[in-house]
């Protein structure tokens, strides 16, 4: 039988697929079911920076609304305890999941800010979490900010968090960098076990009749690994981190790919939303089945085999296979 265990951010997983976040987490029984079909661990749908920072205004504002002008009407109000704000509820709903689940569970934080929301990374780890997924999600569209000083607020987002913390944290990065290597390395420096390769930006659409914007999500397909599988394939051996391969998962196939390239896992949304949570079965037996084909006996047998750590210039790889894709269309 093909050994399909693999170790990611130091934790042992039974095989390499990996429910990536997403709203299948936000139920229960949906994450139950997740788990019952083979995925080997849950990453929660993301805590948003901006949904912390928007509930404490508010909660702020109710408690100090009228106590200038009447100083019993704090009285009325409840116990600060008794205020049920979204990201409790969420730390809440994660202990749940951790409790009913015996796979393990990393929580999803999204934010791009330094600043006091980051202490919900340590409420997340006091709700049981395995480990922390921390989504660097921005679209830099101010002309004056240079890209060194974004670059330099990830870094110590995520080294003041690695303060707060003391499971690991792997970072959800987007491809839109111009040295990925090297912000890379910066993120293990301070603190970061693994990368998550790599985010999608979804792109709006403009509705015509209305004259808005709206907003469209167009769900992946395995056209859209090429890009995370070249970049974890150069990286693996070079920066000291687990790989996760994310967007594109959609086959056992894609995730042998993965491994191959230098991944420890693979995260996998839109096949789950689009064919359900039972299609991790599938998948699964995909991969048994390749494996016994072609007399792999483990995926860490197969790991990074067609990664570029033995190449001595990576770029000038990449250049020369740029150059024989256009020569030969």
């Amino acid at each position: 039988m093909a050994d399909l265990t693999t170790t990611y951010l130091g934790l042992q997983l039974k095989n390499p697929v990996v429910a990536s976040s997403s709203p299948l987490s936000k139920k229960l029984e949906t994450a139950q079911e997740l788990e019952q079909a083979g995925v080997s661990a849950i990453v929660m749908y993301s805590l948003f920076e901006e949904q912390i920072i928007q509930e404490s205004l508010k909660l702020h504002r109710d408690l100090t609304r009228g106590t200038d002008s009447y100083a019993e009407a704090l009285t009325y109000l409840p116990e600060y305890s008794q205020y049920r704000i979204g990201p409790e509820t969420y730390v809440e709903h994660l202990r749940k999941v951790k409790h009913a689940l015996s796979i393990p569970i990393i929580g999803s934080l999204n934010g791009v800010s330094p600043g006091g929301w980051i202490d919900y990374a340590r409420k997340i780890e006091e709700a049981g979490a395995d480990a922390l997924e921390l989504n660097l999600y921005y679209l830099a569209s101010d002309p004056q900010i240079f890209s060194a000083e974004l670059e330099d607020r990830s870094i110590t987002l995520v080294g003041d968090i690695r303060q707060r913390v003391k499971i690991p944290i792997a970072v959800k990065l987007s491809p839109f960098y111009t040295a990925l290597p090297n912000f890379a390395r910066r993120l293990t420096a301070v603190g970061a076990n693994g990368l998550v390769l790599f985010n999608r930006f979804y792109q709006p659409d403009f509705d015509l009749e209305q004259l808005e914007v709206v907003p469209n999500l167009v769900l992946s397909d395995s056209n859209e690994l090429r890009l995370p599988l070249r970049w974890i394939a150069i990286l693996y051996g070079r920066i000291p981190a687990d790989f996760a391969l994310t967007s594109g998962v959609h086959t056992g196939i894609d995730v042998i790919k993965a491994m191959m390239a230098g991944a420890s896992v693979t995260t996998i949304a839109s096949e789950f939303l689009e064919k359900g949570a039972r299609r991790a079965e599938g998948i699964l037996q995909e991969i048994v089945a390749w494996m016994e084909e072609y007399e792999y006996v483990s995926i860490t047998q197969m790991k990074g085999s067609m990664s570029q750590q033995a190449v001595a210039d990576p770029a000038s790889f990449e250049r020369a296979n740029y150059m024989k894709v256009l020569s030969s269309y």
